[in-house]
This record gives structure tokens, sequence and C-alpha cells, in this order.
């Protein structure tokens, strides 16, 4: 109930009080690549396998064919884009995710179907909570697409590597998380 209660409020006060800066990247996004819309949605895995849409602004070029492993300096990622992600302001809609009950401020991210059905057995617990902003394996992993971006093979190294770690880190999650603990994350990811 604490968690349920505190990611409410926090998000509601957290619109609040960056809807001007939502509204600025609106309006630069809709200047700088007015090939398409403001925001990007895109249909991921939450609490209990069941699908919602996530909301985050739009960091890519329309009409790409890419690989759902993005990687830092990839065309299909426009300069714009890049520093929204560098940044980390592409995910600020995500607030209204967390708003609605899709998400948590922490907890595992939520995956495109494709990679949560890659979870087996005891690993499917990470399907109990709800997927979050932020969470202990998005700490590690803040640097995902530099790290990809130095591998020969980004999508590879990401299902070999990088995907099981963070299933290592999110089931550790599941067993420990309290609200205390994810203040503690929310402060990290702040600074």
């Amino acid at each position: 109930m604490g968690k349920w209660l505190f990611d409410r409020l926090a998000a509601f006060i957290g619109l609040l009080i960056l809807w001007p800066v939502l509204l600025v990247i609106a309006v630069i996004i809709r200047i700088k690549m007015p090939d398409g819309p403001v925001l990007f949605r895109q249909r991921r895995v939450g609490q209990y396998g069941k699908l919602f849409t996530l909301v985050k602004f739009r960091s890519m070029s329309m009409g790409h064919h890419g690989s759902s492993v993005s990687v830092a300096g990839e065309e299909r990622i426009t300069p714009l884009g890049a520093k929204l992600r560098k940044y980390k302001l592409d995910e600020l809609p995500e607030l209204w995710n967390v708003l609605t009950g899709d998400m948590s401020f922490v907890g595992p991210r939520p995956d495109v179907p494709g990679y949560a059905d890659k979870l087996q057995g005891n690993e499917r617990r990470i399907l109990l909570l709800k997927p979050g902003i932020t969470g202990p394996a998005t700490l590690k992993y803040r640097n995902e697409e530099e790290l990809l971006a130095k591998q020969a093979d980004p999508k590879q190294y990401n299902d070999e590597v990088i995907f099981p770690d963070k299933v290592r880190i999110n089931l550790q999650y599941v067993d420990d998380h309290t609200l205390l603990k994810d203040l503690e994350i929310i402060f990290k990811t702040i600074f």
C-alpha cells in the first residue's frame, strides 16, 4: 500500500512540477523532428505479464527498421534524441505510466514482449512486480547504449551478457525490495 500511494502521489507532484519542462521538450521535438509524433508509444510487458503502452519522448527518426536493442551513435537516433537519452529526459513521460498504475518509480524495466518471453521458471517472478522507471539493474546499466556500441555484435552481447545479468539483479530486487531501498535507488538515479 505504501509503495502504491508513494508512486501515485510522487508521479502527480512530478507531473505538476515538471509540466513546463515537458512542454518545452515537446515543442523542441516538434521543431527539430517534425517528421513524426512528439511521443513514442510501445507495447511493453507489465505486472503479471499484462501488456501496457509505455510513453516516452520520441528520440528516433521515423520509418527506421532497427533492432529492439539501441546502441549509442546509431543513425536512427537523432542528434536531439541522443541528448534526450543522455540525460534520460526521454523517460519523463513515463511519470504518466506511474500515475495510471502501469508502472512504479522503482522496479525492473519493462521489456518488449520478445525479451519477457525469455524469462523461464523462477525468473518469471520478476513479473510479479510492476515495472519501474528505474531500478538496480537500470542503475548498473545506465550507460548500456555506450557499452553495446563497443561490442562487435551488440544484440548477441545483450542477449548473452546484459539480459541474464539484469534478470539476476531483478530477481534479487524482487526478494529484497522495501520502500526505503526504493527511495535510495531514486536518490541514486537523480544524482
